[in-house]
């Protein structure tokens, strides 16, 4: 195996998440999936592994082993859009096509659609159109049909921001209408952002039902450390790399980035590129370098610019004291620790608000909370990373 940081791996090389995908194979037999993780963790490369090898019985769309990755639709239009050509790619290797959705596109414009792009005009009746298809899907096979979509949250982020609050609340909503119309439909939403995000945004509004209720929520987690090890430990001799204690190089690097996998082909490339000899201090060096990087090749200035986008102002406040007051300490602190750090920095006596938030900051992965009910970063790369840039 060669490292490929931030590339995509064959199948082959995606390793120590077979016990996982065999459990999310088990909870899709019975309904929809929220698969959140940290960026990074490797959620789509699972994903892909699942597309892979669908058990019997089951149709995933789109048909091509990869998720439809939605991050570039920005709107209700462009979306039902992925889903036809997804759908239609598979009606046409059955010799079919989606007659009842080209039917209702005929009526609204008047001719046969031909093309990539539905006219314009078709835009006010997309939850009409996008029903249609599934329509059409549903009505030719009997099997368990799979929608892998990648990034739909950042999707209907964009709908929001494009189209408004209410049209990213309806293509939440009709999405649920669908599961419940068709009880053979599976939808797999990942993404980078958590969809908490955005329906806490959008229930500021006013938005006021729980859209993926009939989901389960599964967190991708870092590789186990044996399985963390291994990876390196193949990488490492994938890249002919020398040294006098391999088995404790991996294992140096397999803690060093929270066995991460993405972070695990980095440092390996990082050794090959000193010269392909590991040291006592090779694995410190490196991760020291990324993280201190002028160019931010690890782009960790990522968990800090997230809060700017999808925090509210008083809520960033928050974040922000709660994250430093955590990134330098050495033990975990239980939430009145927390809360009277917090408040050394701050003028509040809000113990609710700061709650919340510390809630929010555990969905997004940057808290982790210990079976005594005490805080600490999630990841202690994260909480380096944090401490360098916040100049703790």
């Amino acid at each position: 195996m060669k490292s490929n940081p931030g590339g995509q791996l064959p199948v082959c090389e995606i390793i120590g998440r077979d016990d996982f995908i065999c459990r999310l194979w088990a909870i899709i037999a019975r309904q929809s999936l929220v698969l959140t993780a940290e960026r990074r963790m490797g959620k789509t490369h699972i994903v892909k592994k699942m597309m892979s090898a669908v058990p019997s019985g089951i149709l995933a769309i789109p048909g091509n082993s990869t998720p439809r990755d939605l991050e570039k639709v920005h709107t209700s239009l462009e979306f039902v859009e992925s889903v036809f050509f997804d759908v239609e790619a598979y009606l046409s290797r059955q010799r079919r096509t989606a007659e009842k959705a080209r039917r209702f596109l005929r009526q609204i414009s008047g001719a046969e659609f031909k093309g990539f792009k539905f006219p314009t005009l078709t835009a006010p009746h997309w939850k009409t159109l996008l029903a249609e298809i599934i329509e059409d899907l549903m009505a030719q096979q009997d099997r368990l049909v799979i929608f892998f979509w990648d990034e739909l949250p950042l999707m209907l982020f964009n709908i929001k921001e494009r189209e408004g609050e209410q049209t990213a609340m309806e293509v939440l909503d009709i999405l649920r209408s669908l599961r419940q119309m068709h009880p053979k439909i599976r939808m797999v939403f990942t993404g980078s952002i958590g969809l908490h995000l955005l329906i806490s945004s959008l229930r500021r509004s006013g938005y006021a039902n729980d859209p993926t209720n009939d989901m389960d929520t599964e967190d991708v987690e870092p590789l186990e450390f044996p399985h963390a090890v291994n990876l390196a430990l193949l990488l490492l001799k994938g890249e002919n790399i020398t040294g006098d204690d391999l088995e404790k190089a991996a294992k140096e690097i397999a803690v060093a980035v929270d066995g991460i996998p993405h972070y695990i082909h980095h440092v390996v490339d990082q050794i090959k590129s000193l010269g392909g000899r590991t040291s006592p201090d090779i694995v410190e060096r490196v991760v020291s370098t990324c993280l201190t990087d002028s160019n931010d090749r690890w782009h960790m200035s990522y968990y800090r610019e997230r809060l700017d986008t999808y925090y509210e102002a008083e809520e960033r406040r928050f974040a922000l004291r709660i994250l430093d007051v955590l990134c330098v300490s050495n033990e975990t602190l239980t939430f009145p620790e927390l809360f009277n750090l917090v408040k050394s920095q701050i003028v509040t006596e809000d113990s609710e608000a700061v709650h919340n938030v510390l809630t929010k900051l555990r969905r997004d992965h940057y808290v982790a909370q210990d079976k005594n009910g005490k805080f600490s970063f999630r990841f202690s790369l994260i909480q380096r990373s944090w401490r360098l840039q916040r100049g703790l």
